[in-house]
């Protein structure tokens, strides 16, 4: 039923709203690289502890820069359900993504300790790209081999006890549905490891970073829903990502 519900068509912005957003911006940029340099060496330093006790100082150090510079923008996250991570069990965590925000919320906020595949060209920013690396499996797109080495690394991700986060779209959303149609690389992942999936929602990213504007940002109240995990049991590949898509899109459309 999912694909036959349209998403709302792009915005019309008035010169004041427009004007506003890209001063904002401006203001977003500065303040997350000044936050980031305060932190850079503290994240870095995590290297120092073994896993997953040191991913685990990872990810608490990069939640609490998150979570103070979303105050900046005035965009504080609300998460809900997080008492579906249980102690002991590894989860793959598949989020939607509709804007650039997404990137900054996702991994931070998943309890526990975590990684998300990730694009290598990020890696060639200074200083960030290091601290980009650190929380990443990172793979080359247009590389087969790549490709192929980056699963094998997020299986053993998840055997170090790591939960893995994944944007099953592939990229941001640019369809004109809710979301777009999911890659199998999540459920493939799935079915092999026999991990369950956790599906999340991040609701207001798409209206504070507004995926067709440039240098654009609105101060916006933002949650992210952690739903119950469903079990890859004896389900396709197919199958498993059906029913994980149509439960995110349901709750999107109804929530959004």
């Amino acid at each position: 039923m999912s694909e036959a519900i349209k998403a709302p068509s792009r915005k019309k912005y008035n010169l004041f709203t427009a004007f506003f957003a890209r001063i904002w911006a401006v203001w977003g940029v500065v303040t997350f690289v000044l936050t980031f340099l305060i932190i850079f060496i503290p994240s870095m330093a995590t290297k120092l502890v073994k896993d997953p006790k040191g991913m685990w100082w990872f990810i608490l150090v990069s939640k609490a820069w998150n979570t103070v510079w979303l105050y900046l923008v005035l965009s504080p996250l609300k998460v809900y359900g997080k008492e579906y991570f249980k102690k002991g069990t590894t989860y793959i965590v598949t989020a939607n993504h509709n804007g650039m925000l997404d990137i900054p919320l996702l991994c931070p906020f998943v309890p526990g300790p975590n990684q998300t595949i990730a694009k290598d060209t990020f890696t060639k920013v200074p200083l960030f790209g290091c601290f980009y690396a650190r929380g990443s499996v990172l793979v080359n797109r247009d590389s087969v081999a790549s490709r192929k080495k980056s699963f094998d690394l997020m299986k053993a991700s998840l055997k170090k006890g790591f939960h893995m986060c994944i944007f099953p779209e592939g990229t941001r959303n640019k369809t004109d549905l809710p979301m777009a149609k999911f890659q199998d690389g999540a459920f493939k992942l799935s079915r092999d490891t026999k991990t369950p999936i956790i599906p999340c929602i991040i609701l207001g990213s798409a209206k504070a970073c507004p995926i067709h504007e440039t240098l654009f940002l609105l101060p916006t109240k933002l949650q992210m829903h952690f739903l119950p995990p469903i079990e890859p049991e004896d389900m396709t590949i197919e199958a498993l990502k059906q029913k994980v898509y149509d439960t995110m899109v349901d709750f999107y459309v109804k929530n959004s």
